[in-house]
């Protein structure tokens, strides 16, 4: 379709069906747009700029091509808005002046809110600013919000555009411009600006903007300023102006903790109870924002103090516990909330009811102990004539059982206990039994000694039975409930049986374990199931119920075996039948799930039994992989449920490699589906630790296919780590054999540690230690894989040449104070494997302060496996020290 002056008019009517109700008359609109985005987009989007910037036009259509135009310049998908944003950067230099020229002049001509026009603009400079493109546009920008007497309507437009630009952009990018982008943002936030409008688009903006202010409140008067205009705007009768700003105090709550004493004193607390006053919901569910952002801000603060206690440092930042001392105002209001709800509340929809009880349990893990004495007496509303009263009672409690000291809390669960399994049996609000469930499975998980030595533990079990036949609501608690109760149950019983057994023998629900397990099975196949996420709750609760089932339930877990697969199998046929409505609820979700449950019973099967199924299974699993519509979700489930038949059958897998390779090849290389490729990969590790040396099979060409993943740049960078971990369970598992490999995998490794990320995304902080474990893992396995078994076979010398950069990299672990727990103990395995491996050789090569921070740090870890590997490796050191 090539577009051109004449059918100017043609693409006014399609962009008119583009928001129409009649269904041909939409989809024949979009194929127009396709078509002529095939033919030639660049002039497409001219066109869509003319028509947006043409104040003659009719807002519909306006509005029509804004969006278009947006949808062509930017997406919420990653890899497609990269390449949207290298294509653009391809078009002729007159046209894209022109585009930006005609979204400029749209700002502030359209009827419609926010602006479409503002949207544009900012998924343009997403691209051009990181590249010095389009320099004027920040200064265009101010200059329409700052200049006396602009149209409102100008004002509003540009401020969401900076509000836009600063959201999504790196603040690198704009380092030298955010005083002059804040500058003009607070402007519009001013009480003396008389247009609402106005000052509610910049407070929306400054919310977007407050990482770039980092600066600004360092400085004592310019973050007075700041604090002033903002709390200000608090103080208003529009409402959302209120809300935004409030938003703003929240968040600067998160990213400024550490001046906000003086604020705290003079204005915010007053600001933000009288926010959890207001009748207005959307001011109220700020005023608790505000209150559960300092929760979680104190609580990192409490946890970063006994860290650098145990460092001998003081903490960069101190709690001041405002939290605390607003105890006795904030959490009143928190329970007024909690009676402020409907029977029949839609489980969607937040509002102060559902915020002010996630408040009250971040309440509970800040302040702890100190929380107890406000809610205990509200508690006791349970038998309160109103059931709002009764519900709001039980949930206050629920909300605090995880923070205070169980000992704190046992007297008073321990006399509650019976009262919530009366009103989860007889209470006439469904309000009230579903919160009885989900108080008594919180009870379950986070105080388990008080329940299970409670003298109605067996009535609870009854109850909870009876209630996996009440409405979808109290069910699907019920059986996050007994998933606590067999998780408390079976850990009590191995506590009880010491390390004398691997599992007990028996535990307390033992007697109930079949009808529970029948029940739960019963309760998936509810007609209602797809209701409240039933369905999934109670296979979820099988699967704990499998996995922590004593030696005296293993013939249930044997029947339960045959049941799932009889579902699976049932299901498939389905599928190839092509009958998969009659399979109830979602077929890739119910396949997903019967997977899972299959995987988890398997895992508890003895290793005969489960040989005795695997034909059978296994048939299942590969019949699911060969679909080519299954989703990748149910590909992922299939591939973990293989491994874990592999881990189970051991070598007696090997009879399915010839029937299984091509699955497995296929998922490696497919890049796009990510999590299908990294669920590959751990089948990869589950054949190294399986078949061994026989691995040596398959190495070449599994090399080749990781090799290759490492290299596509479409691959997620999740997947990358596991890959390069995966080197090293090879080198583990053929040994010597690997030196083939090792030039290759030495040059990625050594790539991969030189990757750095900023360290204020927290994201990429993850990532980076994440990486960095799977570059020790790789080296520690090819240390012990080239040293192998046999001394005559031993290959460590061909690895001595790249020590040096081996134990620059641990050093530089060492050294990060950003490094995980987890890392360390990778860091720490891999000084141990060195120094096993080659012995009194390298003594000069780790005698370093660093390395010797390194275990000693290890060493002092509250992770008892990095503790026993850090002192594993602290013996192997002294006794090259002794040589």
């Amino acid at each position: 379709m090539q577009l051109n002056a004449m059918n100017t008019v043609e693409l006014n009517k399609v962009l008119e069906a583009t928001v129409s109700v009649d269904i041909v008359a939409l989809q024949a609109a979009q194929k127009y747009l396709e078509s002529a985005a095939a033919s030639n987009l660049e002039l497409l989007l001219v066109e869509l700029s003319n028509l947006l910037s043409n104040t003659g036009q009719s807002e519909n259509v306006r509005k029509a091509a804004a969006i278009q135009l947006k949808n062509y310049l930017t997406s919420k998908d990653e890899s497609v808005k990269l390449q949207y944003q290298q294509r653009w950067l391809t078009f002729d230099g007159n046209n894209k002046l022109g585009i930006k020229t005609n979204i400029l002049r749209t700002l502030g001509t359209e009827s419609s809110h926010p602006s479409n026009a503002a949207q544009c603009v900012a998924a343009i400079s997403q691209i051009e600013l990181p590249l010095n493109q389009w320099p004027d546009l920040i200064q265009i920008l101010v200059t329409n919000c700052t200049t006396p007497n602009a149209p409102d309507p100008l004002k509003e437009a540009c401020i969401e555009a900076l509000g836009y630009i600063v959201e999504d952009i790196e603040p690198t990018v704009l380092v030298h411009q955010s005083n002059l982008i804040l500058t003009a943002i607070i402007n519009t936030m001013r009480k003396e600006e008389p247009n609402d409008r106005v000052r509610t688009a910049g407070a929306q903006a400054l919310f977007n903007a407050l990482e770039f202010c980092k600066d600004q409140f360092d400085r004592p008067e310019e973050r007075n300023y700041i604090m002033r205009v903002i709390c200000e705007s608090t103080q208003t009768n529009i409402a959302k102006l209120s809300v935004a700003s409030l938003q703003c105090l929240s968040k600067i709550m998160s990213l400024y903790y550490k001046h906000m004493e003086n604020y705290m004193s003079q204005a915010l607390f007053a600001i933000t109870l009288s926010a959890l006053e207001s009748e207005d919901d959307e001011v109220a569910l700020q005023g608790i924002e505000f209150w559960s952002t300092t929760c979680e801000e104190e609580t990192d603060l409490a946890i970063e103090a006994q860290e650098a206690a145990e460092l001998g440092e003081p903490p960069d930042i101190v709690s001041k516990h405002y939290m605390l001392g607003a105890l006795q105002y904030v959490v009143p209001q928190l329970l007024k909330c909690l009676t402020v709800q409907e029977e029949y509340d839609d489980e969607d929809d937040w509002n102060p009811n559902k915020a002010a009880g996630v408040c009250l349990m971040l309440i509970a893990q800040c302040c702890m102990d100190n929380v107890v004495p406000h809610v205990i007496p509200f508690a006791e509303h349970i038998a309160h004539q109103d059931w709002r009263f009764r519900d709001a009672a039980v949930m206050s409690f629920g909300c605090i059982v995880d923070g205070p000291d169980p000992k704190t809390l046992n007297q008073h669960t321990w006399n509650l206990i019976p009262h919530l399994i009366n009103m989860l049996k007889t209470d006439s609000s469904l309000a009230v039994r579903d919160t009885c469930a989900w108080t008594l499975g919180r009870i379950c998980e986070r105080l388990p000694q008080t329940i299970l030595q409670h003298p109605s533990v067996n009535d609870l079990v009854a109850a909870l039975l009876l209630s996996l036949e009440n409405d979808p609501r109290v069910a699907t608690n019920a059986c996050w409930a007994f998933s606590s109760l067999a998780e408390s149950a079976y850990e009590a019983a191995e506590n009880l049986a010491g390390d004398n057994e691997e599992e007990p023998q028996t535990y307390i629900l033992s007697t109930f374990y079949p009808t529970i397990i029948q029940k739960l099975l019963l309760t998936t196949a509810r007609p209602d199931a797809n209701q409240n996420n039933l369905r999934s709750a109670a296979y979820e609760s099988i699967m704990e119920l499998l996995k922590s089932s004593p030696r005296d339930c293993y013939a249930i877990v044997q029947e339960t075996t045959v049941t799932i697969i009889a579902r699976l199998e049932e299901l498939l046929h389905h599928r190839q039948s092509g009958n998969e409505k009659t399979a109830g609820g979602n077929f890739n979700d119910l396949q997903s799930l019967l997977c899972a449950t299959l995987q988890c019973v398997i895992k508890k099967m003895q290793q005969g039994d489960a040989i005795q199924i695997s034909d059978t299974v296994m048939s299942a699993f590969l019949m699911m992989m060969s679909s080519n519509e299954q989703s990748s979700e149910v590909q992922e489930d299939a591939l973990m449920a293989v491994g874990t038949v592999m881990e189970v059958t051991d070598k007696h897998f090997a009879k399915y490699m010839d029937s299984f390779w091509p699955y497995l090849v296929a998922s490696l290389q497919n890049h796009a589906e990510y999590s299908v490729c990294a669920a590959s990969v751990g089948i990869v590790g589950d054949m190294c630790r399986t078949f061994g040396a026989e691995m040596a099979n398959f190495s070449d060409k599994l090399m080749d296919m990781l090799v290759a993943a490492l290299s596509n740049q479409g691959l997620h960078q999740s997947v990358k780590p596991s890959i390069l971990s995966t080197f090293g369970d090879i080198a583990m598992a053929i040994g010597p054999v690997y030196t083939k490999y090792l030039q290759v995998v030495i040059h990625i490794l050594k790539q991969a540690s030189e990757a750095t990320v900023d360290k204020n995304d927290y994201e990429m902080l993850d990532y980076f230690n994440e990486l960095r474990e799977g570059i020790l893992e790789a080296y520690s396995g090819i240390v012990q894989g080239l040293k192998g078994e046999d001394a005559a076979n031993n290959q460590l010398e061909q690895l001595r040449p790249y020590l040096q950069i081996i134990i620059q990299l641990i050093i530089s672990v060492s050294e990060d104070r950003d490094k995980t727990d987890s890392l360390t103990c990778c860091a720490c395995g891999l000084i141990g494997d060195i120094v096993t491996g080659y012995g009194g050789s390298v003594k000069n090569l780790v005698q370093f302060d660093s390395i010797a921070d390194l275990l000693s740090q290890g060493r002092r870890s509250r992770i008892s496996k990095t503790k026993s590997m850090a002192h594993w490796a602290s013996k192997e050191m002294k006794k090259i020290n002794a040589l």
